[in-house]
């Protein structure tokens, strides 16, 4: 697969990226290089290997989920910038 320049700036489009010439030059060679490993993998039988599903086959160990301080709500209110009689009050950051 060839790396051209009109997959380059379609795909910087979608990322929301832009290049200067020189930079779409270096990402050109930079893409075709990593294709050409990509490529170059291909080349391997991989007939017999099985499918990772895993990078290991460890479990996570987690630890019981036991409450060890809690607050109450006068105390979590006690230091509040903005508050209400039972909330805390925070700015708006949704609009319609």
């Amino acid at each position: 697969m060839e790396i051209t320049e009109k997959i380059i700036r379609e795909t910087a489009h979608l990322a929301r990226l832009e290049f200067e010439q020189d930079g779409l030059e270096k990402m050109k060679s930079d893409l075709n290089r990593m294709i050409g490993f990509v490529e170059k993998l291909n080349e391997l039988d991989t007939s017999g290997v099985e499918p990772l599903i895993y990078m290991v086959d460890e479990t996570n160990v987690l630890r019981e989920d036991d409450v060890k301080h809690s607050f109450s709500q006068k105390e979590a209110l006690k230091n509040a910038p903005k508050k209400d009689s039972d909330y805390f009050k925070a700015p708006k950051v949704i609009e319609k």
